[in-house]
């Protein structure tokens, strides 16, 4: 159900050749760029009647506009299921806590006496916020979006998820009940590309937003790419992914059903294990079984994922290193079940979310941990962080110099820009002085 990548034995290479070793779905994002282009193009020539034409093509459903009417919100808060929202509020209430505890404030630097530098905090002015709706519906998103961008202050929120066909055309009524929830009524059944396409250009409907932000599909990723520099994004998501580093004293029980929980996500989901005992790989791999069989969406993405190339237990010597190698991966979601989980945890370097021990799964932090769940994936937790307030905050310097603090510091500057050749950047200050440097 789920191969072996065995590493003990030899050294373990360094850097790129330890990352080609690993399990990784393939994700050409590049090649559906050349899909979305056209698509984004016409979008921007034929606004709403582009959207309405690709919810038809796409989406199967006949649409007469695209923003979410506030009706269809107010219902599908009233109609939601109780469990359900009591649910949503307190995901919203622990995210609330997190984020709010991520808020920037302005501070000041004084240089020299007489100058200054200070840096403040200014949210993006509008956000388009995007949450799926394909194979699953993920009102948790929506959580995960709103909450920061509304932690962060800013003051206008778009979302957009796709169009239902089984609900007349809009978005899922959970979508819809989330952000009625969050004070968000400013909703579009669109989908895809077309969504991003949509708060890129702007529409008849829609206003253009500064930045996009959420996971998504392949064409989302595509979209985002196609639009970087126009918009700012938050990453190219890619396929969802579980890498767990155990020892011998993880519960092999706890370990599979982990990484079930997300490959059921999709069939391109990657589900890891790095450990040191071959005892807990073949007990893991038993235990996946039955367990696999008593769940749902077995087929279509829980095997698919399991047996997949992005998918494997990874034998290694030692913890150290199975360090390497997660730190190698850079998964979205690392869990650590080890003994002393903490200490392992608090050395990871590069992951999207750390899990720390058996008490800590990573579906806690997909809903109710108060951390965010919009990730960095593909390996990009090298570089990259998950969607947080400081994702929709600028920082902006405010330089503020007296005469005599620019006197002091003139003959430097004009050295300096002489020194690259621009002889105007100096003349900028002479011009102050009489032209002449003071001090000299």
């Amino acid at each position: 159900m789920i191969s072996r990548i065995d590493l003990r034995g030899d050294a373990l290479p360094e850097g790129g050749a330890l990352r080609d070793l690993l399990p990784r779905a393939e994700f050409d994002v590049e090649a559906a760029l050349e899909k979305v282009r056209p698509i984004c193009e016409d979008v921007h020539h034929r606004g709403t009647a582009a959207l309405i034409e690709y919810a038809q093509k796409f989406d199967g459903v006949e649409l007469t506009q695209v923003r979410v009417p506030a009706e269809a919100l107010t219902a599908a808060l009233e109609q939601l299921d109780p469990a359900v929202r009591a649910a949503l509020e307190e995901s919203i209430r622990r995210a609330r806590i997190v984020h709010r505890g991520q808020r920037r404030s302005e501070h000041t630097t004084q240089v020299v006496p007489g100058g200054t530098v200070t840096e403040k905090w200014v949210p993006v002015e509008r956000v388009g916020l995007y949450a799926p709706g394909g194979r699953s519906v993920y009102p948790s998103s929506v959580v995960m979006n709103v909450v920061p961008a509304q932690e962060a202050g800013v003051e206008s929120i778009a979302l957009a998820s796709p169009p239902q066909k089984e609900f007349g055309g809009l978005p899922h009524p959970t979508i819809l009940a989330a952000c009625a929830l969050l004070g968000v009524d400013e909703v579009y059944a669109a989908g895809g590309a077309v969504a991003v396409a949509m708060f890129a250009y702007g529409t008849e409907e829609c206003l253009p937003v500064n930045m996009v932000t959420g996971p998504g599909n392949i064409w989302v990723a595509a979209a985002k790419r196609y639009f970087t520099g126009k918009i700012g994004i938050d990453t190219e998501a890619g396929p969802t992914e579980i890498a767990i580093l155990a020892d011998s004293t993880a519960d092999p029980v706890h370990v599979a059903a982990d990484l079930i929980s997300q490959a059921e996500h999709d069939p391109l989901a990657a589900a890891v294990l790095v450990t040191d005992s071959a005892e807990l790989a073949e007990a893991v791999e038993k235990e996946l079984e039955p367990q696999v069989a008593a769940t749902k969406h077995v087929e279509d993405r829980i095997k698919p994922a399991l047996a997949g190339k992005q998918s494997a237990i990874v034998l290694v010597d030692s913890l150290e290193d199975g360090l390497k190698v997660v730190d190698a991966y850079g998964a979205e979601h690392l869990e650590i079940q080890t003994a002393d989980a903490a200490a392992w945890a608090a050395r990871v370097r590069n992951a999207g979310a750390i899990f720390v021990g058996p008490w800590a799964p990573v579906s806690l932090g997909d809903y109710c941990a108060g951390s965010n769940h919009v990730l960095p994936t593909g390996g990009c937790a090298c570089h990259s962080s998950g969607l947080s307030v400081q994702s929709f905050l600028r920082g902006i310097h405010i330089v503020d110099y007296t005469r005599d603090a620019l006197a002091e510091v003139t003959h430097h500057v004009v050295t300096l820009a002489e020194a690259e050749d621009l002889p105007a950047h100096g003349a900028a200050l002479k011009a102050r002085f009489g032209w002449k440097v003071p001090g000299q």
